[in-house]
């Protein structure tokens, strides 16, 4: 076993990797980048090395600087977690021509699977199921739309050294095809330096189910089952479970064999996941992730086993802990992403400081991975993850059960989430009884986006006594004069405060009678958390009355923070409804401002490169 290894990642998944280091006796070297120069798994490790600006391609993309830092503290291995260089050939090359040991496969199986079209022409040979498309070299537009035709839509565009569901995009028409042909290029380009991309049949009712496979430097290799994934929104997992439900033990052993065969046609060695398109009739090989996934813990649950000593031992020379026979299954577990993300507004991701944080209590069925602290900032530099909230029941039942519980007892206050969310996806019909398919968010939207409803009198009562307990106190906190309770040594007291929750505002009487409200103040704002919903109360300060703003006369401003990739129209440019006028991507994705109605392009008031912060006014646009 190593005696120390450098951990080339941030966020949960270095802190996760460091907990089982640190079981194991091994010490870790965290990297840094300015932006994380506090962040959770900086003070999760044993030492830390700056290495650059916030940007990624400044810091945890550098693998010269990353290399650099493992031989200054004497590192003997690099551990890349996931994102970043965990899938990069020439990284792991570079370390072996260190002399560091990679935590993962070998380059050349990198290399094999890192290109979608490359890997899908190796599986076919492998006697692999593949899903019909276009896997080819030519790239032209024009040749790309033939293919389309030919495969017939909707087809699934997809960058050829993707991931996450980066540079992916489903088109159901001929005339939307070239629109998102160009924004899968730039986002390919952007997120992985390479615009290339194939082309697959879009497979209605669908599922995403993977496997999880294990390799060693022994010729062993093993499959530690099955993951369905197919709850997702944007090609990206929302939420995640192990075993896949209604899974026979016919379909489990055929698509673990297939995964097997798809590791050793590439001598893998390590952690590797291989995924697979599933529907009714038959399983169909989409990719192979030559890293260790995001949602790893739920087999981890179900096995007993941890996947990092697996990793750690495999790349350390050891054989694979147990043969296939030894390997089995116990209940089932789920695995929630907690995003700082806005579900209201199509998922836009959210930034700012984590002014109030209560997770879960941990215990053998509940677990919390995360790499942030009450007090930490989420910043537009990174994905916007704020943990992995992973459970585990006896039954698929109990872990829901658990799941909705858990959900209920998450408390973020400083940006906006999706735990309200995650908890209707708990309660959802297709989601209860399993009738999953990666179109399940948006075939349950009205269930999981329906309006709350009137709120109750009772939570505008807990709302002003949160508040009144921030203020009732005078500067010394004993004289009753200082009291700004509405004491009087005459009447009983009572304040009367208004409060507004969304566009509905409530005039409130309190008094300070002693009793405790489980609201959160922060600010003129009171958060309550009250059977998994989180609700907003901001009180109205009489004394500061309401700013009309100036409309902003056909301006259009950006709806989150980020980088403007691209601007398409020009002054005196002529659109119509929907025409796409500015790209802007922040935390790995990439949004479109279009046109709100036919008009002309009357100014553009922003550049390419340039970053703007959320509400910046990008260009002036005037109604036809």
């Amino acid at each position: 076993m190593f005696a120390k290894i450098l951990i080339a990642n941030r966020g949960e998944i270095a802190c996760r990797v460091a907990r089982t280091a640190r079981r194991l006796g091994v010490r870790t070297v965290a990297v840094y980048s300015d932006a994380d120069a506090r962040a959770a798994h900086v003070a999760a490790c044993d030492e830390a090395v700056r290495i650059g600006g916030p940007r990624s391609q400044e810091s945890y993309l550098r693998g010269d600087v990353i290399l650099d830092a493992a031989r200054h503290t004497g590192a003997q291995a690099i551990h890349p977690g996931y994102g970043f260089l965990s899938e990069n050939a020439e990284f792991a090359a570079e370390c072996a021509r260190a002399g560091i040991v990679f935590i993962g496969p070998t380059p050349e199986a990198i290399s094999a699977m890192g290109s979608k079209s490359a890997a899908k022409a190796l599986m076919e040979k492998a006697g692999v199921p593949l899903t019909p498309g276009y896997h080819g070299a030519r790239q032209e537009a024009d040749y790309l739309l033939k293919e389309a035709e030919r495969i017939g839509f909707p087809v699934l565009i997809k960058a050829v050294a993707g991931g996450g569901g980066k540079g992916m995009r489903r088109v159901d028409r001929v005339a939307d095809f070239a629109g998102a042909l160009a924004s899968c290029q730039r986002e390919a380009a952007s997120s992985f330096k390479d615009d290339r991309v194939l082309i697959e049949k879009y497979l209605e009712r669908a599922r995403h189910i993977e496997v999880q496979v294990f390799g060693d430097n022994h010729g062993n290799a093993v499959y530690l089952f099955e993951r369905d994934c197919s709850v997702q929104r944007r090609h990206q997992k929302v939420l995640e479970e192990a075993p896949a439900p209604g899974m026979t033990a016919e379909r489990r052993r055929q698509m673990g064999e297939a995964a097997v065969a798809a590791a050793r046609a590439v001598d893998y060695r390590g952690a590797g996941t291989v995924e697979f398109i599933v529907d009714a009739q038959a399983f169909y090989f989409m990719e192979m992730n030559t890293r260790l996934q995001v949602e790893h813990p739920v087999t981890e649950m179900i096995t007993g086993l941890d996947l990092v000593e697996w990793q750690l031992r495999v790349a350390s020379g050891e054989p694979l802990p147990r043969r296939q026979d030894e390997l089995g299954i116990n209940g089932h577990a789920l695995e929630a992403r907690i995003y700082a993300e806005d579900p209201s507004r199509d998922f836009l991701p959210s930034i700012g400081k984590l002014q109030h944080l209560v997770t879960p209590a941990e215990t053998a069925s509940v677990r919390v991975d995360t790499g942030v602290r009450a007090g930490d900032e989420i910043t537009p530099y990174y994905d916007p993850m704020i943990a992995k909230l992973i459970v585990h029941g006896a039954t698929r039942a109990d872990a829901i059960a658990r799941m909705r519980a858990a959900l209920a007892e998450y408390q973020v206050v400083g940006v906006r989430t999706n735990v309200e969310f995650l908890g209707r996806l708990m309660t959802a019909p297709a989601f209860v009884n399993a009738a999953l398919d990666t179109a399940l968010i948006e075939r349950e939207r009205a269930h999981l986006f329906a309006p709350r409803g009137e709120t109750p009198l009772a939570l505008w009562n807990l709302a002003a006594r949160a508040f009144l307990r921030t203020r009732h106190v005078g500067r010394n906190g004993h004289s009753p004069w200082e009291n700004r309770s509405g004491w009087s040594s005459g009447v009983r007291g009572e304040r009367r405060w208004k409060f507004r929750e969304g566009e509905v505002e409530n005039e409130v009487a309190v008094r300070a009678d002693g009793s405790e409200s489980p609201g959160v103040v922060c600010g003129n704002e009171v958060h309550l958390f009250v059977d998994g919903e989180h609700r907003v109360f901001e009180w109205i300060d009489p004394y500061l009355p309401e700013v009309e703003h100036a409309d902003a006369h056909g301006g259009l401003r950006a709806s989150m923070p980020g980088r403007v990739l691209a601007v398409l129209v020009k002054p005196g440019d002529k659109v119509a409804k929907g025409a796409p006028l500015v790209v802007l991507e922040a935390m790995k994705m990439e949004q479109t401002v279009t046109a709100p109605m036919t008009g002309t392009v009357d100014r553009v008031l922003c550049d390419v490169g340039e970053q703007v912060r959320e509400g910046t006014e990008l260009l002036v646009f005037v109604e036809q």
